[in-house]
């Protein structure tokens, strides 16, 4: 190629820059005024997004019909996610601590009021559960009243709700002051508050089976369980309930003996005459699922809380030093008896929920394995208040089945209200 020809390539080549230049704002101007993507539809991008919620749009007259159909499927996608899955994860060292303490409180049942009754360490108070997968927010007092406003929230079972109760009462009693307005039986066994502010009443029915029974007494050496009915001292006041938890587990371990249908059904440690010994994991199934039916209804909102390990491992309850650990397990896996109960509990709730098909508000509240991993967070001997004070002696009573409060059954609630949020979607 000549030097004139050569020449002229390249001045053609300047000229097409020259045009590419001019022409790009142009190019530009029109993109940000008439979008070609603006017709992908949002959902398609929701996969990626999941756990990202918008609280609010623009209701605006220029919000086209379309616009608002695809927000709300864009709702509709969220509120149908499941849950994270928080029952897989570790504790972690938190070093703000617990929102309300055992003198803050005036709720807490003194066998659990560890602070008070002396407790030397405080470790035990700066752990927070974090899942694998998610992060579980700090408890929110107030959101959890906006969330519960004009409803009835009632715990029902044995001292394990009980527990579980006096927990989101301290957590709320730090914003609003509760007013008791029913109290009935002894321990505090039937209890009523209520939260002006939000018209939220929270209350305990005490109710260790969950079905109709009577517990050992006086000559009587054995529980006596009805499986085909729930209690009536709970059962009755159902229709005015809106959100129920439900929580037990530790009384179906003593003897008794079983009745379905008017009939002798068996027993369990028990020593009566024509009784067949059937043990109780069954019973225990029977009165699960006998609850559930019971309350899978009328739109009503229900919690299976599941079993909560105790940390006696093995030793007598007055043996010193039972349970006198001062932090969490690392990589401890249910087993036995702790195993049993939760799979019992989580086979019945998934029947419920598949048999319910969405007519009624059903979750599990999994905390069995996230439990297990705290032995450090019982009163032991601190059920009593300084156990120590003349000396240390050769047998002391210990508690290795309640938490401390504060303690680990505070991150209970802050999961239940994560569950309570999902079904206000």
């Amino acid at each position: 190629m000549g030097l004139k020809e050569q020449q002229n390539c390249l001045s053609q080549r300047k000229i097409i820059v020259y045009m590419i230049l001019a022409l790009t704002p142009i190019a530009l101007f029109r993109l940000c005024f008439n979008n070609p993507f603006s017709t992908i539809d949002d959902n398609s991008l929701l996969d990626s997004t999941a756990h990202v919620v918008i609280t609010n749009y623009s209701s605006s007259s220029s919000s086209s019909s379309h616009e608002e159909e695809e927000a709300q499927e864009s709702f509709d996608h969220i509120k149908n996610e499941a849950l994270c899955d928080y029952t897989e994860g570790k504790w972690i060292r938190d070093e703000i601590g617990p929102l309300y303490n055992g003198s803050t409180c005036g709720t807490i049942k003194e066998g659990q009021n560890c602070f008070r009754h002396g407790r030397p360490d405080s470790g035990y108070l700066y752990w927070k559960w974090k899942p694998n997968q998610c992060d579980i927010p700090r408890f929110d007092a107030n959101r959890f009243l906006d969330l519960m406003k004009n409803k009835h929230l009632a715990f029902v079972g044995d001292s394990m709700a009980r527990n579980q109760l006096e927990s989101l009462v301290c957590l709320l009693s730090t914003v609003a002051i509760p007013d008791l307005i029913y109290r009935n039986g002894e321990d505090n066994k039937f209890r009523k508050w209520r939260f002006e502010s939000h018209n939220v009443t929270v209350s305990v029915y005490w109710s260790p089976f969950l079905v109709a029974g009577k517990e050992k007494s006086g000559n009587l050496d054995h529980n006596v369980l009805q499986l085909d009915r729930v209690d009536e001292k709970w059962g009755n006041d159902l229709e005015s309930i809106d959100t129920i938890v439900v929580s037990v587990g530790h009384w179906f371990l003593h003897p008794a003996v079983y009745y379905e249908s008017g009939s002798v059904l068996g027993c369990h440690s028990c020593e009566a005459s024509n009784c067949t010994e059937i043990g109780f994991y069954d019973i225990f199934r029977k009165a699960i699922r006998t609850t559930l039916k019971a309350v899978a209804g009328n739109r009503r909102e229900v919690i299976l809380t599941t079993f909560s390990p105790s940390h006696f491992e093995g030793r007598p309850w007055d043996s010193l030093g039972a349970c006198n650990m001062t932090e969490p397990y690392e990589g401890k896996v249910l087993e036995g008896l702790d195993l049993d109960m939760r799979r019992i509990e989580m086979e019945e709730f998934k029947a419920a929920k598949a048999e319910a098909a969405g007519e009624v508000r059903l979750e599990a509240l999994d905390v069995t394995a996230m439990s297990v991993l705290r032995p450090d967070g019982h009163p032991g001997p601190y059920m009593y208040a300084f156990p120590f004070k003349n000396g240390v002696p050769e047998r002391v009573h210990n508690d290795c089945l309640h938490w401390c409060l504060p303690g680990p059954v505070d991150t209970w609630n802050e999961i239940m209200i994560e569950v309570l949020r999902r079904w206000r979607v």
